[in-house]
């Protein structure tokens, strides 16, 4: 299933974590439609091989820079290559999709990854979420990288990209974000109320909120606190909602720019383990619907797939 993005032709833009999955897919939908894409990845090796495949395919428009999202050092000097090479960004689309416990804040022991994936089949959603958590911890040290990846490298990235956005003709940011970052999740009203109160928010209280949670993550006060707990991923629940709620502050600050957030879905990539309902090119619609928006068009929104939907 292919996205008509003919009408963003001639632009520039960078995909992190593009080397596989639903970013992957994006690096090769928006090049097959004569975009210039950028494809980063932390390992060099596999981003060079992604690159090289979709060179096989056709698609000489996509060219590799190493990124570790983690270093911030990393993306300005992203930036630079970017604005010598190109001298502007149009697009930049926000993926991490690292697998391993950074993103999801948890270490998950499976001994037989096949056998597992045929355990799941035929389960719903909610009872494949619910194995996979069944086998996994999430240790401290591992929820602090959670938090220092998500949400401290998504604003990390996009800091150092923005300057360049500012000098496009219709810049446009698309943060893959995830349905666990919504504040339902929040046992807490008053953090649901604090982190959907936009108008009040500032980036200095989002960074306070990250350094709360992990301080009450160490001492095992999250409950009392309010923070997510039932269900488990509680860092990368929070990751992700802090990641909401700064890409809509943005959006209020740079009214030029068109700044969403879009949940893929629960798609099979090595994230999920392969169990997911969907597939990379279903997963990669809403992400590349926002690609299209027009300017002047819809910002600081939650996409659910390719449907508008509350950060609620």
């Amino acid at each position: 299933m292919e996205a008509n993005t003919g009408n963003i032709s001639k632009e520039v833009a960078v995909v992190t974590g593009g080397n596989r999955g639903i970013g992957l897919e994006i690096c090769k939908q928006l090049a097959s439609n004569g975009v210039t894409v950028v494809l980063t990845a932390r390992d060099e090796k596999r981003g060079a091989e992604a690159v090289s495949t979709l060179g096989t395919l056709g698609f000489s428009n996509v060219v590799f820079h190493q990124l570790d999202v983690s270093d911030p050092s990393s993306a300005v000097r992203l930036a630079d290559f970017i604005k010598e090479k190109f001298g502007k960004l149009d697009i930049l689309f926000v993926l991490l999709q690292v697998n391993n416990a950074a993103i999801t804040s948890t270490i998950t022991e499976i001994s037989d990854p096949e056998t597992f994936r045929q355990e799941l089949a035929g389960k719903d959603t909610v009872e494949k979420l619910e194995r996979i958590r069944k086998h996994s911890t999430e240790p401290y040290e591992q929820a602090e990288k959670c938090l220092r990846t998500n949400y401290h490298g998504t604003k990390a990235v996009t800091k150092a990209m923005l300057p360049l956005l500012l000098t496009s003709s219709h810049g446009r940011i698309v943060n893959i974000s995830s349905s666990y970052g919504l504040l339902r999740f929040f046992s807490g009203e008053e953090f649901k109320q604090e982190l959907n109160n936009i108008d009040n928010l500032s980036e200095q209280r989002l960074d306070e909120l990250s350094e709360l949670f992990l301080t009450d993550f160490k001492h095992g006060h999250l409950e009392p606190r309010g923070w997510p707990v039932e269900g488990g991923f509680s860092a990368y629940k929070v990751s992700k909602a802090l990641m909401n709620a700064y890409s809509r502050i943005l959006a209020k600050e740079h009214p030029s720019l068109c700044i969403n957030c879009v949940h893929p879905g629960f798609v099979q990539t090595d994230m999920s383990f392969q169990v997911g309902l969907l597939s990379v090119e279903d997963g990669a619609r809403g992400a590349l619907m926002m690609a299209m928006v027009p300017k002047g068009g819809m910002s600081g929104a939650y996409l659910d797939r390719t449907e508008v939907a509350p950060f609620v």
